[in-house]
């Protein structure tokens, strides 16, 4: 592995609690009691750190391996072998890797906790805590009181957070109505796309998965969904479908294309850095779509062919990596490309799966199948290339947890 200048792993898992700055109030915890006060942000098995704890999940494809690279430490930590795997997802602590029969879920150990005015960022060991018997592939989305997986035929599965954190998942409640896109845990609901006769409503459920209300305006098509700091984006055949809620009321807005869209072009999956309202997809096989959820706007980047998508969000470059092994950075406000770097072997547009670009604050990580790496990328620096992971497996799958 190549030097990387980072913060020392010592200052990286200081607590705050040490610190004392995320005391209630901000003031230093009372004395002279007789039991020591739990701390704010506290979690029971866990130890608080004052940097995001950035993990890598990957998986071989042919031969169920999993390993978890600590992005900190630099060690990787085998987990038990899965079936084949055909694919993965993450909510951002917890890794999901279907098998076509069940999906397996592993605690990648590293997450964070966002309070508005400040976020806590936590590590704890890495281990699997169980498996769910639904077909792939899945989509997850997570928030503090409930996990929402929904699989390729349309079921859904709602599992409870605090037992899935202590490692007892179990089979989780089903949606009682199939879904023809991801359903999103959101403001103390769920927002449910998909459904109704057409599958192009989407309806705002209650945590047991009862239809509370149905939006007015539709969204046919449903594919893609996203939770961003504006609210859930949903993909839909003319554009997108902002849902934003507050107090228990639920309003949609559509962001159109703007223009004609061939099927072939719609933007299918996002890709993003989570929580950001940049929003990444492919537009075909040679473009890229740049949706802005906050200004409500859309982007084609003209890109040539390419198998992999992603941003950091707001003031970042549109990170592409093209069938040639080429990885590339545009502006995503002009479109006009500002650096390029050779990283992996040529390969074919529809080659799957593909390799990936996770994303964060400030780097990207591009798995290497070929060459057995996981390549680290200063994307604020024309494309440094920070570090190089080299594996003794095939990182066939790759997700970040920690963000």
């Amino acid at each position: 592995m190549t030097a990387f200048r980072r913060t020392s792993v010592a200052v990286l898992l200081a607590s705050c609690v040490l610190a004392q700055g995320c005391s209630a109030g901000g003031k230093p915890p009372p004395v002279g009691g007789t039991k020591d006060p739990v701390p704010h942000g506290h979690v029971e098995g866990a130890q608080e750190a004052s940097e995001q704890q950035s993990r890598l999940v990957m998986a071989d494809a042919a031969k169920g391996t999993v390993r978890v690279l600590d992005l900190i430490t630099e060690a990787v930590t085998p987990v038990r072998r899965a079936g084949q795997v055909q694919g993965i997802t993450t909510d951002g602590r917890f890794a999901y890797l279907t098998t076509g029969t069940t999906t397996e879920i592993v605690d990648g150990g590293a997450w964070m906790v966002d309070h508005g005015d400040h976020v806590h960022y936590y590590r704890a060991p890495i281990r699997p805590v169980g498996e769910i018997r639904a077909p792939g592939p899945v989509r997850v989305h997570a928030d503090p009181g409930i996990t929402a997986l929904s699989f390729g035929d349309g079921t859904v599965r709602l599992l409870d957070r605090k037992a899935l954190e202590a490692g007892r998942p179990g089979a989780g409640r089903p949606l009682p109505e199939a879904t023809a896109a991801p359903v999103v845990p959101y403001r103390e609901h769920l927002v449910v796309p998909g459904v109704g006769v057409d599958r192009d409503r989407v309806e705002i459920h209650n945590r047991n998965g009862d239809r509370v209300s149905s939006l007015g305006a539709t969204c046919p098509e449903p594919l893609g969904t996203a939770l961003t700091r504006r609210g859930v984006v949903v993909g839909c055949a003319g554009g997108a479908l902002l849902v934003a809620g507050s107090n228990g009321a639920f309003q949609a807005q559509k962001i159109p294309y703007g223009t004609a869209v061939a099927p072939a072009e719609r933007a299918v999956e996002f890709r993003h850095r989570p929580g950001s309202t940049t929003l990444t997809a492919r537009a075909g096989p040679a473009a890229a779509w740049v949706l802005d959820v906050t200004e409500r706007t859309w982007k084609r980047i003209t890109t040539g062919p390419i198998v992999a998508v992603n941003t950091a969000g707001e003031g970042t470059p549109l990170l592409t990596l093209g069938t040639d092994g080429h990885l590339s950075a545009f502006d995503p406000t002009t479109g006009e490309r500002t650096a390029r770097t050779p990283l992996l072997s040529p390969m074919s547009a529809g080659r799957t799966p593909a390799p990936v670009i996770e994303v964060d604050t400030q780097r990207a990580y591009v798995n290497d199948p070929v060459g057995r790496k996981v390549h680290e990328i200063d994307f604020n620096d024309r494309l440094r290339k920070a570090r190089t992971f080299s594996l003794d497996f095939t990182p066939t799958h790759m997700v970040e947890t920690g963000r």
